[in-house]
């Protein structure tokens, strides 16, 4: 299979991205890949350290208060979009896959324009402007959530779940004395995304010292913004600092429970692996399209909803107690394995074979 995957801005789209390339790598090994992303964000990074080709494009998404930045972004978008009929043309792709983020509208337009097949994903809750926007244009459609089904056309939209959930159900658990941890006491992973968040990282720094009196142990990954900062305090003992974790997922399987924001792929991954779960939404993302994703869980009893401007006093650790009781536990695991949609990224290849067939 010759392959084209467009996505880009955030892990949120990346990391899908990379799960459908390596399920298709495992089924198909002589595949080829050929990834487009923008030139300036996480995937130019990320993408060619997984050794997977990589064309970057200047690319912007449009800025409602900037409004004279729009006419670069215009021109951005129509270059671009020239730069992608040109590297489909080169490439001959079997199918071009867009998983999330403007860099995909010029890359879906231009395979649409060739008589590509294409499909794209949608991970969020609430659909994203891109892939709403493609929607008319694609072979296929792929969702996370059974209640993003009605918001695309019914006759090409499939309910497949994220790919990210097959990868973190088949990844090797992690050592804990890898982290420094006891392998017989419990374990609370706190992680805001690969950035961190500064508003709750002042909060719990505020509260640090209130970890003394547990008798579980702590991961607090910051984020690489803040982490050269809060390492500066004088942590208690049960309490380990990091500024980001590779391979998350494997840590995550031998932790009790998480607090997290609510991130498309993280939520796919705590419900693939079963974890009691305090969820901070992000509010300021688009849509607050976290909100939604953290209520789809809250809503089947199989997570907790902290909201951050909700963040004061003890009511972070009122809601770790929570999460810990051994009944509250059996309840949210029992409700997240309801939810789970078993091998994801194998439904999403099998989806891509059939449009290929079609041909």
């Amino acid at each position: 299979m010759r392959v084209i995957v467009a996505a880009g801005g955030t892990g949120g789209h990346i990391y899908p991205a990379l799960a459908i390339v390596n399920k298709i790598k495992e089924k198909e090994p002589n595949s080829e890949f050929l990834y487009i992303g923008t030139h300036n964000r996480m995937e130019k990074d990320i993408v060619p350290k997984a050794g997977i080709p990589f064309k970057g494009i200047e690319m912007y998404g449009f800025n409602k208060r900037k409004l004279l930045s729009n006419f670069k972004t215009m021109k951005c978008v129509v270059k671009g979009y020239q730069e992608c009929k040109k590297a489909i043309k080169d490439f001959k792709p079997d199918i071009v896959i867009g998983v999330g983020g403007y860099i995909t509208v010029p890359v879906i337009l231009a395979a649409h324009k060739l008589g590509i097949k294409t499909f794209i994903h949608e991970q969020n809750s609430i659909p994203g402007k891109s892939n709403l926007f493609l929607s008319k244009y694609v072979s296929k459609i792929g969702v996370s959530f059974k209640s993003s089904l009605h918001k695309f056309p019914s006759y090409k939209t499939v309910f497949t779940g994220n790919p990210c959930s097959e990868e973190a159900s088949t990844i090797k658990p992690a050592d804990k004395a890898f982290y420094g941890l006891d392998p017989h006491k419990k374990c609370v992973l706190i992680v805001m995304g690969s950035l961190g968040s500064s508003t709750f990282n002042t909060y719990l720094l505020k509260h640090i010292q209130s970890f003394k009196e547990k008798n579980y142990e702590v991961v607090f990954v910051t984020g690489k913004n803040d982490y050269e900062k809060i390492k500066q305090t004088k942590m208690p003992k049960n309490v380990f600092l990091f500024p980001f974790v590779d391979h998350l997922p494997s840590l995550m399987k031998k932790v009790d429970v998480m607090v997290s924001r609510a991130g498309a792929s993280t939520m796919s991954e705590l419900i693939a692996l079963e974890i009691p779960t305090i969820l901070i939404p992000s509010p300021f993302v688009a849509n607050n399209h976290q909100y939604k994703n953290a209520k789809d869980l809250t809503d089947e009893k199989a997570a907790i909803l902290l909201e951050e401007k909700d963040l004061e006093g003890n009511i972070l650790f009122t809601r770790i107690e929570e999460a810990m009781d051994p009944i509250m536990q059996t309840e949210i695991k029992h409700n997240l394995r309801k939810l789970q949609v078993p091998k994801s990224a194998t439904k999403i290849y099998n989806e891509l074979q059939e449009i290929i067939d079609r041909k």
